[in-house]
Formats: structure tokens, C-alpha cells, sequence
């Protein structure tokens, strides 16, 4: 019974992935929206919560998201001190068409471009959206996937919770 016990609790940790509550940002190289290499370490906020999302400009759930938040995140950034970071995976082919989209839509967050998807492997994301939130210590608390209307309400009171010192018991 004891081996049963001890090879689940492993494959317990084994499949949760890195990113148990608690896990930090891992250390990859990117690109930052004008193309220049970025080291995902690098990434802070002062101490105010820190909200990465990855997504693509071929998925919708993931624009109509970021939509959503880009209508409610100045708001958001004035009351809380937030930052957002919109990672997305799009690959060689469909990088050129990012920027355009960003700047159509008005997204005034910051835009990593994961095109190897390391960071994405790095942080065992499997399907987009796929949302984390990042405490004052750098720290992962809280991390979700896929997107229904109104998710993004949620995600704020979330935010608000760290922005006021509060821990995220979810």
C-alpha cells in the first residue's frame, strides 16, 4: 500500500505540471512586440498583481477576452496598479499578423510574442486562453483556462483580493 501511495502522490506532481500555487515565473527567452529578445525572469510589477494570458490571433475565445479586458483595464490599472501581459503563441507564419491586430484593437497591455512556444511548454499550457495571476512576490496564485463571457469579472475581484494584501484560496 505504502508504494501505491507514493507512486501516485509522483504522478500527482508529475502531471499537475510547474505551476502549483506558489511556482515563479520560469526564466525563458522571448521576443517583446518590436521583435527584441525578452527574458520572461524580467517580468514585475512593482508588488501589484501581474495577469499573463496566452492566446492567438487564430483563436477566438482568446481575442473575445482580451477584448472584454482591454474595455474594463484602464480602470482596472487605477484601482489595483495591474499589469497585464498578453503572451501570444503564434507561430513564424502567423506572427506578422499580431501587431496589426493589437493595434486595431487598442490593447494598451504588454505583448510577448512566444513564437517557439517555449514559455508556453515552460508553464504547461495546453489549450488557450489559459490565464495566470501573478502576486506582489512574484508567485503564482491562481491560473485558469478557456474563456465564457463574464470570466473577466472574476479574474478582477481575483486581482483586487492581491491588490489589497488578501490571499487567493481558490
Amino acid at each position: 500500500m505504502k508504494k501505491i501511495i507514493t507512486f501516485s502522490a509522483l504522478f500527482m506532481f508529475i502531471s499537475s505540471g510547474v505551476f502549483a500555487q506558489g511556482a515563479q515565473i520560469p526564466a525563458v527567452m522571448v521576443k517583446d512586440i518590436d521583435e527584441r529578445p525578452f527574458n520572461t525572469a524580467d517580468i514585475s510589477n512593482d508588488g501589484k498583481p501581474i495577469i499573463i494570458n496566452f492566446w492567438a490571433t487564430w483563436c477566438s475565445p482568446c481575442k473575445r477576452e482580451l477584448n472584454n479586458i482591454a474595455e474594463l483595464y484602464s480602470d482596472w490599472q487605477e484601482e489595483t496598479g495591474v499589469k497585464l501581459i498578453a503572451v501570444t503563441i503564434d507561430d513564424t507564419r502567423n506572427v506578422s499578423k499580431v501587431e496589426p491586430y493589437v493595434n486595431g484593437e487598442g490593447w494598451e497591455f504588454d505583448i510577448l510574442l512566444d513564437i517557439n512556444q517555449d514559455l508556453k511548454r515552460a508553464m504547461s499550457v495546453n489549450n488557450i486562453p489559459h490565464t495566470f495571476l501573478v502576486n506582489s512576490e512574484g508567485k503564482i496564485v491562481w491560473q485558469h483556462n478557456s474563456y465564457s463571457e463574464g470570466d473577466e469579472y472574476h479574474l478582477y475581484e481575483l486581482v483586487k483580493k492581491l491588490a489589497n494584501g488578501e490571499e487567493i484560496t481558490e
